[in-house]
């Protein structure tokens, strides 16, 4: 039985990240965090986002503030996630929805800073999982298997911090006797 299924990456960026449109929304990011953090803690009292959050509750949208420090860099993406890649190393994943989380940060420490970006797919439809490979079709294609039709299909390899963020009609249970990492917000305010 075909499922409807929507993934979620989450693309983790911080110090070590190494490719240039991370380190763009790395350094931004944190430009934009120490910031908004100025604004917040005009004493200095104090320097982390867990602190400030924590304490301050007028900085309940700071999450939001940083954020659009990456959105032109989320738009240059074309609506493709990052770094999931078919087997044939070509990306495939389409997304229209993301959310940005800031895990750690510190205006005394830029190299502390780290972030999360999640990116949620379209409904897909989930075929099979082959060898470590979800075989998926993009959209609604459940009518087209049941009439027969011929359904272009795509093969993505699991990876870490790849999740099945949500199901709808059900998944089977070999399915979900995999381990797969889930996304967090325990930083983010919203």
């Amino acid at each position: 039985m075909k499922r409807l299924i929507q993934l979620c990456y989450r693309k983790i960026i911080d110090a070590s990240s190494e490719k240039a449109w991370d380190k763009y929304v790395f350094d931004d990011t944190w430009m934009e965090f120490f910031m908004q953090a100025q604004t917040y803690t005009q004493d200095g009292k104090y320097h982390t986002f867990q602190e400030i959050s924590d304490k301050i509750p007028a900085a309940g949208n700071m999450t939001y503030m940083v954020s659009t420090a990456a959105i032109n860099y989320i738009r240059q993406l074309n609506d493709i996630v990052p770094d999931i890649a078919n087997v044939y190393g070509k990306l495939c994943l389409p997304f229209k929805r993301f959310k940005f989380e800031i895990i750690h940060s510190d205006i005394r420490d830029k190299s502390a800073h780290k972030v999360a970006i999640y990116f949620y797919s379209e409904p897909i439809t989930w075929i099979d999982k082959l060898d470590g490979k979800l075989l998926v079709a993009y959209g609604d294609q459940r009518e087209a298997f049941k009439s027969g039709q011929e359904v272009e299909t795509e093969l993505i390899p699991l990876q870490p911090y790849l999740n099945i963020s949500s199901v709808i009609s059900g998944i089977p249970a070999e399915f979900r006797e995999i381990d797969y990492p889930l996304p967090t917000s325990e930083n983010n305010p919203s």
